[in-house]
């Protein structure tokens, strides 16, 4: 295919509560009928399904337009799925599109995009869409009530060099004022995300700075960039150091750097070291976004959990 191919990858996210819930034969029912309609969503935005991998999606377009328009349908009408049906339907979806050449074998397909696509999926959060550069510049611009926010230089697993990400801000009921600011200047405004019940919150403390998020607010990003949701303006930070998510019943610690993160619990005689995986934070503790806890120089983001 040409090189304007662009590369969808979609994942499923919180799908191993709902086989702890349901069971193996239902939560399989579940996740495969998501999965179906997943497909042929991107089958009626002239997008081609390659392969279903559990719960994930792999599918190819000939246009970047037509595959922002068919993640922009998926994310919108999902959300709306969430609302109107149980808990099965509580799985979230995390997205990436990346462009570039494609060589399709034996049903399967390879190159550098879809290596991409599928790093972007990793990195995205639940109920994110993550772009690459290349996917913007073939755009005219973002469909109607969609923003595109410049998340800068950041490092992708497998490759040498940082690439130039975006995220997708595809709301319908978010304002246009916080889709277009940077997140530093959103929260001092008051703008946040649309509110959903807490089931618990996290406090984060860096020097001076002190932030309690609750699992509402989730994903929360430590880094250097102004985008992120808890700043540690550190040179030995990177842009988007690491992320909290809520999974389930907790908060995770996810990271994205280039050189690791470490974390130290309340009481605990051994470190957790994290590189590009992820680990559940309890009680409280420490996060170094370093490698170690060696120098004690390094930035140390404490944390502590409290419950609802």
């Amino acid at each position: 295919m040409s090189s304007n191919t662009t590369v969808m990858f979609a994942d499923l996210s919180g799908s191993t509560s709902v086989f702890e819930a349901l069971g193996n034969d239902a939560a399989t029912q579940a996740v495969r009928s998501l999965t179906d309609w997943i497909g042929r969503t991107c089958e009626q935005h002239d997008g081609r399904v390659i392969k279903y991998m559990g719960d994930g999606v792999l599918a190819l377009f000939r246009g970047a337009g037509d595959a922002m328009d068919a993640v922009v349908t998926l994310q919108r009408d999902h959300a709306r799925r969430k609302e109107q049906r149980g808990p099965v339907h509580q799985m979230q979806l995390q997205v990436g599109l990346a462009c570039g050449d494609v060589v399709e074998v034996s049903g399967d397909c390879f190159g550098d995009a879809v290596n991409v696509a599928a790093r972007l999926t990793d990195l995205a959060g639940p109920a994110e869409i993550l772009v690459t550069e290349a996917v913007v510049q073939q755009l005219s611009g973002p469909p109607p009530g969609v923003r595109f926010h410049d998340m800068g230089m950041v490092p992708i697993r497998g490759k040498s060099q940082e690439q130039r990400l975006f995220r997708i801000e595809w709301h319908e009921d978010t304002s246009t004022e916080m889709m277009t600011l940077p997140a530093s200047d959103a929260q001092m405004l008051g703008l946040r995300r649309p509110k959903r019940a807490a089931e618990g919150s996290i406090i984060l403390r860096h020097i001076d700075l002190a932030h309690e998020f609750g699992s509402d607010e989730m994903p929360v990003h430590l880094g250097r960039a102004r985008e992120a949701e808890f700043p540690v303006p550190d040179p030995r930070v990177s842009r988007l150091h690491a992320r909290i998510e809520w999974r389930g019943n907790g908060f995770t610690l996810v990271d994205l750097s280039s050189n690791g993160t470490c974390v130290r619990f309340a009481g605990a005689p051994t470190e957790v070291r994290l590189r590009r995986d992820d680990c559940v934070l309890h009680s409280s503790g420490e996060i170094a976004l370093a490698a170690d806890f060696g120098d004690f120089t390094t930035p140390t983001v404490m944390f502590e959990l409290k419950a609802k």
